[in-house]
């Protein structure tokens, strides 16, 4: 019977074992994994605070703007940034994030199995 017609047992990529039989060379592939989706979490953080961060001062800008004046009431432009500009925004983050994410678990999964 010729060789050709059988198949042969799938073999695991090295990453694979290294990681299943828990060496240090597949901890460095698990740490790595875990380092890049901090970071992506982290960038996300940081766009997030700066966009949250700055709403108290967009809010206090009528304000000095007219310093005589007495303040208009800040509920229509806290509407106005949570409503129109804050919510797409934050989608956005979003977005990217999970894009993001998911491109470090791709790229991780091809990695292990030899892609």
């Amino acid at each position: 019977m010729p060789r050709s017609g059988r198949r042969r047992p799938p073999g695991h990529a090295p990453a694979r074992s290294e990681i299943s039989e828990q060496t240090t060379l597949g901890h460095t592939y698990v740490r790595s994994l875990m380092r890049s989706q901090l970071r992506a979490a982290l960038g996300a953080l940081g766009a997030l605070a700066l966009l949250v961060g700055t709403l108290p001062l967009l809010l206090a800008l009528p304000a000095a703007l007219a310093p005589g004046r007495p303040a208009p009431s800040p509920e229509p432009f806290l509407w106005a940034a949570l409503g129109v500009a804050v919510h797409p925004l934050l989608w956005l983050v979003a977005r990217r994030y999970v894009r993001r994410a998911e491109r470090n678990e791709r790229d991780f999964t091809g990695l292990v199995e030899g892609r």
